[in-house]
C-alpha cells in the first residue's frame, strides 16, 4: 500500500522571486475561477475540462503547459468534492498552486527547489529543520504545492510517496475511547487528561476577546498594539493542540506495536453537528466545537500506516452505556459507570474503551465473528399457518 507524506517546508525567496510567486498564485487562482465559470457545472472530468479550456488558459493567463493542466485538475477535483458534499464550488483564492514533476524539482546539494513561474524557472532556497532534511535526504519528490500562508510567508508542501509495511493481524485489540474530559483512554490503561488543553483554550479565548475589544475601541496606538498582539498569538492554540495530538497518537501506535495488537477507535463522523443541536451555553458550545478529535483520528490513521499497525473503526452507539463484562445497559453518571446486572462499576471511559476493543475484535476478524453466529443445522421452515 502506498502512503503520501506531505512535508511543509518554508521558502526564502528574494523580493523579486516573491513578486513573481505572487503573480503566479494570482494567475493560477484566476485561471481556476475562469474555468469554473465557462465550463458547465456538471463536468468533473479533468480531461474534458482540459480539452475545452487548455488553449485559452495559456493565452489569457500566461500559464505554462503543465500549469494549465494543473488548473484543470484542481477545478475537476474541487467539483467532485463539492458534489459529494452537495455544495457549490467556492471561489478560488491566490493562496496555492499545484506542481508536478515537469515544473517542480528538488536539489539536495544546495537545498533549493526549482519552480516554474510565469516568466521562467526560479531556484528558491529552503529554510529546513532537521526533520525535513532527514525526510528529504536521498529522495526525488515529483509533486508539490506552492502556498502562501496567512502569515504572508511562502511554503512548499512536498509530497513523498512510500510503500507502507504490511499491517499486523492479531486477535488482541486496543480500544481507544475519545472524549473531552479525557482526550483519549485506552483499554491498556493509558489516559490523557483534557484539563490542560481546556485551560489553554479558555485562556486564549479570554485573551482574544479582550484584545478584540481593545482593537475596536480606545486610542489609535492602543488599537494598533492590540492588532499586533492578536497577529502574534494567531495559531498558537492550534499548534499546541496539534503537538498534543501528535504525541497521543504516537504513544497509542507504539503501544499497539509493542503488544502486537490492533487499534480500534470510534467513528465519530457527524458528532459536532449532532451535539450542536443540543441546548448549551456559549462556553460549552465553544469548547465542544474546538475539540480536535478528527485531527487525532487522522494522526492515528497515518501513523498506523507508517508503522504497520492496523486501525479499525467501530460504531460508537452505547459504547459508554454498556457494561463490558456482561453486555447489559448500565447507568452512567458523569465519569462513573455502574452495571445493575453484574455489579461492575468504575470509570465510564475505561469501560467504553473495553467495549470498543471488543467491537474491534469482531470487526477485524477476516472470516467474521463466531460470537455473532448461530448453528443452522437441523433448522426446519415453519408451516405457513405459523408465520406471523
Amino acid at each position: 500500500m502506498e502512503q503520501v507524506l506531505t512535508l511543509v517546508c518554508k521558502l526564502q525567496p528574494t523580493p523579486e522571486q516573491a513578486s513573481k510567486t505572487d503573480a503566479l498564485l494570482k494567475a493560477f487562482a484566476d485561471g481556476c475561477n475562469w474555468v469554473n465559470q465557462v465550463v458547465k457545472g456538471g463536468v468533473t472530468s479533468k480531461t474534458t475540462i482540459q480539452s475545452l479550456t487548455y488553449q485559452e488558459l495559456r493565452k489569457q493567463f500566461g500559464l505554462s503547459a503543465n500549469q494549465a493542466v494543473r488548473v484543470c485538475a484542481r477545478v475537476g477535483a474541487n467539483r467532485k468534492t463539492a458534489k459529494l458534499k452537495n455544495k457549490p464550488v467556492q471561489a478560488f483564492k491566490a493562496t496555492s498552486a499545484d506542481y508536478d514533476a515537469r515544473i517542480f524539482g528538488f536539489r539536495e546539494k544546495d537545498w533549493t527547489v526549482s519552480l516554474t513561474l510565469l516568466n521562467g524557472r526560479e531556484h528558491i532556497k529552503l529554510d529546513l529543520g532537521n526533520y525535513q532534511r532527514g525526510k528529504l535526504k536521498g529522495r526525488v519528490p515529483t509533486s508539490a504545492q506552492l502556498c502562501k500562508h496567512r502569515d504572508g510567508r511562502y511554503y512548499i508542501h512536498i509530497q513523498l510517496k512510500d510503500e507502507t509495511p504490511e499491517p499486523i493481524h492479531s486477535d488482541r485489540v486496543i480500544g481507544v475511547d475519545f472524549g473531552r474530559r479525557d482526550i483519549a483512554v485506552t483499554s491498556e490503561g493509558d489516559k490523557w487528561d483534557g484539563k490542560q488543553i481546556q485551560q489553554v483554550r479558555d485562556r486564549f479565548s479570554k485573551v482574544r476577546a479582550s484584545l478584540q475589544a481593545k482593537a475596536s475601541k480606545g486610542t489609535r496606538s492602543t488599537r494598533r498594539r492590540a492588532r499586533q498582539i492578536l497577529q502574534r498569538l494567531s495559531g498558537r492554540e492550534r499548534r499546541f493542540q496539534q503537538w498534543l495530538n501528535h504525541n497521543i497518537s504516537k504513544v497509542i501506535v507504539l503501544s499497539a506495536l509493542q503488544h502486537n495488537a490492533i487499534i480500534a477507535i470510534e467513528d465519530l463522523t457527524g458528532i459536532r453537528e449532532r451535539t450542536n443541536q443540543q441546548p448549551r451555553n456559549k462556553t460549552e458550545r465553544r469548547r465542544s466545537n474546538s475539540w480536535a478529535f478528527f485531527q487525532l483520528r487522522m494522526f492515528l490513521n497515518y501513523k498506523s500506516l507508517n508503522y504497520g499497525a492496523l486501525l479499525v473503526t467501530v460504531n460508537p452507539a452505547y459504547t459508554s452505556q454498556t457494561c463490558h463484562v456482561c453486555n447489559h445497559i448500565g447507568s452512567r453518571s458523569d465519569k462513573r459507570f455502574k452495571c445493575g446486572n453484574c455489579g461492575w462499576h468504575g470509570d465510564a471511559d475505561v469501560n467504553g474503551s473495553f467495549n470498543i476493543a471488543n467491537l474491534g475484535a469482531v470487526v477485524s476478524r477476516l472470516r467474521g465473528s463466531d460470537t455473532l453466529s448461530c448453528d443452522v443445522q437441523g433448522y426446519q421452515k415453519p408451516p405457513a399457518s405459523a408465520v406471523g
